[in-house]
């Protein structure tokens, strides 16, 4: 009996050293979702330097490498005059003025492609080495899933600007960054299953309150993509009022009248604006609820410093219109919405219905 008792312990312990460290296994999907966070906002200051739109072809493997020599930026730089954005918008533009589009561009991509490193070789040697927790399996490959098809989304919306019109579909931009704030959520997600594994709330109120804040701040995201989109941050660069008015004349001006809440610029701005202080308003309530139901000190000082971040993200905001939509400030404001996000997903995994044990 002591015999086979030994047995199974001697077995247990050999299961948990080829399940490897879940701790490690958690500073590296950290690390990647920091990874995507830095694409967002790469990707955010290509589209502001209208930079998108300069690689004119998609080179998965090749295209790893920038022009090398004055006949290769000459191929590169002939490509993008075939475009509709040279011949509409930029015809005349020198070789050293493209370099200076081209080079956000290649960034862009080329982060993209160390993403897929920084995550599918470690998940490949972990998997073959049979280092992952059997439960973990189905939701690495998931994103690994994920991350190729957001390279492929990314191609369909550069593609949709070099048809016609030198401007890609608002929506195909919308798709790209939700499915990288999707990317960046679950590796968060599970990242912090990882590092937290045993620390879990009973607190039902805040769980219910934070879930209800993570739908308001990803469409508050959604709607900043809408923005950027259709350039909506240049429609009324005044505040708190748009021009001279609370309700511009023009929020219905598109026909049928469900067009206006995604391809009405004004409309767009107005409910960024709108949604800005639902998001505020109910982080004020968690805080306060916080506050006066006596949650765990770590809980209220999580609910404050998400409160006053995105304080900061309106204020932010209110800068990047006011002030014409300065590249630094925009960037800035963007990079800011990851940050309100990263937090309120930790906020919520704090106030998860159990701990999660993969």
């Amino acid at each position: 009996m002591a015999y086979s008792t030994t047995i199974r312990r001697r077995r247990r312990t050999r299961r948990i050293d080829r399940a490897g460290n879940p701790a490690a296994i958690g500073r590296w999907l950290l690390f990647v979702a920091g990874l995507v966070a830095l694409m967002v906002v790469v990707g955010g200051i290509t589209r502001l330097t209208e930079s998108g739109l300069s690689i004119a072809y998609w080179k998965p493997v090749s295209g790893i490498l920038p022009p090398l020599d004055a006949e290769a930026w000459q191929r590169t730089f002939a490509a993008y005059q075939a475009t509709p954005e040279y011949r509409l918008v930029n015809r005349g533009m020198t070789l050293d003025e493209f370099k200076s589009i081209f080079w956000w561009e290649y960034v862009h991509r080329l982060l993209g492609r160390l993403i897929g490193l920084a995550y599918g070789f470690p998940l490949l040697v972990l998997w073959m080495r049979r280092r992952i927790p059997s439960g973990l399996k189905p939701r690495l490959l998931l994103i690994f899933l994920l991350g190729g098809a957001q390279g492929l989304l990314g191609w369909f919306m550069v593609k949709s600007g070099l048809v016609h019109e030198p401007q890609v579909s608002h929506y195909r931009l919308a798709a790209h960054l939700l499915l990288a704030i999707l990317i960046f959520s679950l590796l968060l997600w599970t990242a912090l299953d990882l590092l937290e594994p045993r620390h879990g709330s009973r607190q039902r109120r805040w769980r219910a309150m934070a879930m209800v804040l993570l739908l308001l701040v990803v469409v508050q995201i959604g709607l900043g993509a809408l923005v950027a989109g259709l350039k909506a941050g240049y429609a009324f660069n005044t505040w708190p009022k748009m021009g001279e008015h609370w309700l511009p004349p023009e929020l219905f001006a598109l026909k049928p009248f469900w067009r206006n809440f995604f391809d009405n610029a004004i409309m767009v701005q107005f409910l960024h604006r709108l949604n800005a202080m639902l998001v505020a308003g109910w982080c004020l309530l968690i805080a306060v609820s916080t506050w006066r139901f006596e949650a765990p000190p770590r809980t209220i000082a999580a609910a404050l410093a998400l409160l006053l971040l995105i304080v900061g993200q309106i204020w932010l905001g209110i800068v990047t219109l006011v002030e014409g939509v300065p590249v630094a400030i925009a960037a800035a404001h963007q990079a800011g919405a990851v940050l309100v996000l990263a937090l309120t997903l930790y906020f919520l995994h704090m106030n998860r219905r159990t701990a999660h044990h993969l």
